[in-house]
């Protein structure tokens, strides 16, 4: 299945029936220093929940939904749905909810949540995700500028430079699919 994410933060917002859900979807590494800071920034609002899922390095899913003090089940498993079902990894959502004064009852609850959600993902430019690795590539002296040329046409990093008796040795950083091309 081919997941998307993102390279930046955006927003989205839902009112409903005068509760306000501020919705921030984040690179999941953003993740705790914004929860920070909207703590920080919104002090007098009642709820921030959150959902986040991330690519572990073996390949498993690491996913998560917390309510924040809303009742159980109404928030932050209705908003890690949302990113489940864009196909989005490696990110995160928070949500600030400032109370209206009206509950919402449970089912109100999980459609503000997941809308504030949606919002904020309709808002983003999703792009495709590729998996980056590290990749140690050798070559003497004599092909090296060969596989310094073919580094560069496929977009690649090059981590580190070892020179040794008979050559070097290159740490190269890129998408999975374009390192197994080398």
């Amino acid at each position: 299945m081919p997941f998307k994410t993102i390279t930046r933060e955006f927003e989205g917002f839902l009112e409903d029936r005068k509760s306000r859900f501020l919705a921030f979807l984040v690179p999941v590494g953003q993740f705790e220093a914004r929860l920070e800071e909207l703590r920080k920034e919104h002090k007098k609002a009642n709820h921030i929940v959150t959902a986040h899922r991330r690519l572990l390095d073996d390949g498993r899913i690491e996913e998560s939904g917390k309510d924040d003090g809303e009742p159980a089940g109404t928030s932050g498993m209705p908003t890690l749905r949302v990113l489940q079902g864009a196909e989005l990894i490696n990110c995160a959502v928070l949500i600030v909810r400032y109370f209206g004064g009206t509950k919402l009852g449970g089912g109100g609850l999980a459609r503000a949540y997941s809308g504030a959600a949606q919002d904020a993902i309709s808002n983003a430019e999703l792009i495709p995700f590729q998996k980056f690795v590290t990749k140690t590539v050798s070559a003497n002296f004599a092909s090296s500028s060969e596989l310094e040329r073919q580094i560069v046409i496929l977009g690649l990093s090059v981590v580190a430079r070892e020179y040794t008796e008979t050559g070097v040795n290159l740490t190269v950083e890129g998408p999975e699919d374009d390192l197994a091309r080398i």
